[in-house]
């Protein structure tokens, strides 16, 4: 029989400043340094938007003359109203000309100027592709193309992209279930009333060959429309990693209607395939597993990471190990401008990721006399299709109570997720060859994978429907109070089948759950300068049980159909400046995020129900830099503090630790330099320090503290051809990039490729 729950939000507890941080201080002291420049230099003018504009799009011009680089203005979801250094929030905006520098070429490599940020390997229940966190927090479910959520298990190639936008701190009013460290936004490139062309082209070491395509025509016999191709074709051997290799080719097209007029219509498609060769790196050595102690004795490392093993080793079969993905996106984009203060735009979406994946865990065998032996018969495998039907509506309306300015916007969002996952089992897998943990071999010898369909099949449907608010008020010129609601009705229905057994279909579960949920956040901020800004913002967020898309009827499942959604909040204080006539920016903040019933169960209970009785805490502070120090210099970077604890749980070996995948310390930075005659030169670092797996003491694995160095030159051969050398992790460092759960996956080795811009 199907069962279904309703539940709504309970008030979240109060929330307090960090404490111990000494943090206050040091915002007040990045105010008073930036106070200076503030009078220093006029403030700049704030532009009124032409009506009819296409685009809310950031200014984003590349020259030598002075203009603004890396410093994009707005963000380009309308729920954002106001500049980027008024938003009460720490954000973090990549812009498509760091990409171009750093030779970007996934999503990962983008998110390596953000702090903060952890990279997370795919476990069984998650397939690869882009899992992170943000702030301690997993944010899998939480990136977004163009304002709608984007949860395929894919990863995403920068071609195009116009701007990566990161958003910290609990943000369910903006982005709904989810963004408890925060959100990502990725924001699509768009026809311009321009004509261009850019060709670039890239060879390297690892068999890397990469090329994109960028063009941008007018159509003249259409008054302000114009159309935009972009493409990619890339593959390459992964640097530092035996066998594993990837292989896709993408293109998107848009077409704009209206361009420079009160009506726009713009219409575009994305298309993304892959074939690669996955990568579950290496295993952890299990720190309860007496029959591996030779192996573990031979670490001499607390982390488990085993000594003496090559870090290129790859521990799966060739014969079964594969990585299939197409991602499909059409959108539709309307805006009408009724006059300067009422404005409205509505977006259509279809989206539609397939992913057929075979991947072999590197386990260590306990069953022999040989420690080092490493089984694989614990192989993971997805023929999965996520599907989302969108369709939101902002209205914005611009108008006045007395002298007091408001800047209010509704949305309202209805959309359909459906996601269906086609078990599949090897009827030779236990015939699959254990291998040696320092001499892996990806031969299969005389096993033959025989893969079928087991009949086991899991389907999801979730229908959201949300209607939020936001007000920004402009009391004065000095004070301006941010605020936003937002109500979510998240209705999930599970169907699961289990696999066939002797001539019958499985059997089959259903579930189902309604969640009603309240959301809010708010902001008071204080404009000492025009260019400057002080905030204190509060925002809430939640986590409902089929956050991921999946129920069970189980009490003792973490994702069970009874349990109401986890609640978080944060607080922040914070203060952004722009400075050297507004071409750079400078941001800190410092913040306390707080789940208060965190999901937790007693494991050495095996009836223990999952209950919402734990409790996380993660605070922090955070600097940000971005922009221009002089006419021939510009960074962007930054540094993040992440102090995080398990304040409660039903598992004692959990409570004092720090939160899975939290590093306390990060920073980011890179540096270009314009040199004379065409030249340019660039250097970037990241440092990320130690992490754990899990929390548990008992069995958690520590990835230690690492820092990577790249370098860029770039030489301009005329006004048409730029060519460009970059060069990634110069030590050749060998180090945890990505943490799971029983295994990890190393960094990427040293590398370079060459690259051919070429304008038309």
């Amino acid at each position: 029989m199907k069962q279904k729950s309703d539940s709504a939000s309970a008030n979240l507890r109060s929330c307090r400043l960090p404490e111990g941080l000494g943090m206050t201080s040091t915002l007040l002291a990045l105010s008073a340094v930036a106070a200076p420049f503030a009078h220093a230099q006029e403030p700049a003018a704030e532009k009124k938007k032409p009506a009819g504009d296409a685009t809310e799009l950031p200014e984003m011009v590349v020259t030598a003359d002075g203009k603004k680089i890396y410093k994009p203005e707005k963000l380009a979801t309308p729920k954002y109203t106001v500049p980027l250094r008024d938003v009460p929030q720490t954000v973090t905006v990549i812009p498509t000309e760091v990409m171009q520098e750093q030779g970007s070429t996934n999503l990962r490599d983008v998110l390596k100027n953000v702090p903060g940020i952890s990279i997370q390997a795919g476990e069984g229940g998650v397939p690869p592709g882009d899992n992170l966190s943000i702030r301690g927090f997993n944010a899998r479910t939480d990136l977004f193309v163009d304002g709608v959520r984007d949860f395929g298990g894919y990863s995403r190639d920068p071609f195009n992209f116009e701007q990566v936008e990161v958003t910290k701190g609990p943000s369910s009013t903006n982005a709904g279930r989810g963004s408890t460290g925060g959100s990502i936004n990725l924001s699509s490139k768009a026809p311009r009333l321009e004509k261009f062309s850019e060709l670039s082209t890239g060879i390297g070491t690892d068999d890397y060959f990469r090329t994109t395509l960028d063009v941008n025509q007018d159509i003249s016999q259409i008054q302000g429309a114009a159309f935009r191709v972009n493409g990619v074709y890339h593959t390459q051997g992964v640097p530092g990693r035996d066998f594993v290799d990837q292989e896709r080719w993408g293109i998107a097209p848009s077409i704009t209607f209206g361009l420079n007029t009160d009506t726009r219509f713009t219409l575009s498609y994305f298309h993304l395939e892959q074939n690669n060769l996955p990568d579950y790196g290496l295993p952890w050595v299990p720190k309860e597993n007496t029959a591996n102690a030779t192996v573990d004795n031979n670490t001499g490392l607390p982390s488990g990471i085993p000594k003496g093993v090559d870090f290129s080793n790859w521990y799966g079969l060739l014969s079964r190990d594969h990585e299939d993905i197409q991602t499909d996106i059409a959108t539709a984009i309307f805006e009408h401008d009724f006059n300067e203060d009422l404005k409205i735009r509505n977006t259509t979406r279809i989206g539609l990721t397939n992913l057929d994946l075979s991947i072999t865990a590197p386990r260590f065998d306990n069953s022999g006399a040989d420690a080092a032996d490493i089984r694989r018969t614990d192989w993971k495998n997805r023929d999965q299709q996520d599907m989302v039907y969108s369709n939101s509506t902002d209205l914005r309306y611009d108008f006045q109570t007395g002298k007091i300015e408001h800047q209010l916007v509704g949305v309202l969002e209805l959309s359909r997720e459906e996601e269906q996952n086609r078990l599949r089992g090897d009827r030779n897998a236990a015939l699959a060859p254990n291998t040696n943990l320092y001499h892996p071999s990806p031969d299969s010898g005389a096993y033959t994978p025989d893969i079928y369909y087991t009949g086991a099949v899991n389907n999801t449907t979730a229908d959201t429907v949300a209607l939020s608010l936001f007000d920004t008020v402009k009391l004065n010129k000095q004070w301006m109070l941010t605020g936003g609601v937002r109500a979510d009705y998240f209705d999930v229905d599970y169907h699961s089948r289990a696999a066939d057994s002797g001539g019958n279909k499985g059997a089959v579960t259903e579930a189902g759950r309604l969640d009603k949920l309240f959301s809010y956040r708010g902001a008071v901020t204080y404009k000492p300068q025009e260019n400057g800004s002080i905030y204190l913002g509060y925002g809430t967020s939640f986590n409902p049980s089929a956050e991921g898309l999946a129920l069970s009827t189980a009490d003792t499942a973490t994702n069970s159909m009874n349990l109401k959604p986890e609640e978080s909040s944060t607080i922040e204080l914070g203060t952004k400046w722009d400075l050297l006539d507004d071409k750079l920016s400078l941001t800190g903040a410092i913040f306390r995020t707080e789940k208060t019933n965190a999901r937790t169960e007693d494991p050495a209970d095996a009836g223990d129900i999952v209950v919402l009785d734990g409790e996380q805490r993660v605070q922090g502070f955070e600097i940000g830099f971005s922009g221009q120090v002089m006419d021939n210099w510009r960074l962007i970077g930054g540094y993040t503090y992440l102090d995080s604890e398990i304040l409660s749980s039903a598992t004692d070996l959990e409570v004092g630790n720090e939160v899975s995948n939290t590093p306390k310390n990060s920073f980011s930075l890179w540096s270009v330099h314009t040199l004379p005659a065409g030249f340019e030169v660039g250097v970037g670092a990241q440092y990320v320090g130690d992490r754990y797996s899990n929390s548990r003491s008992d069995t958690r694995q520590e990835a230690p503290s690492y820092t990577t160095f790249d370098s860029m030159i770039s030489y301009k051969v005329n006004e048409n051809v730029t060519l460009r050398l970059n060069a990634y992790n110069l030590t050749d460092k060998e180090y945890v990039d990505r943490v799971g759960g029983g295994h990890f996956v190393p960094g990427q080795g040293r590398s370079a490729t060459l690259t051919a811009n070429i304008k038309f």
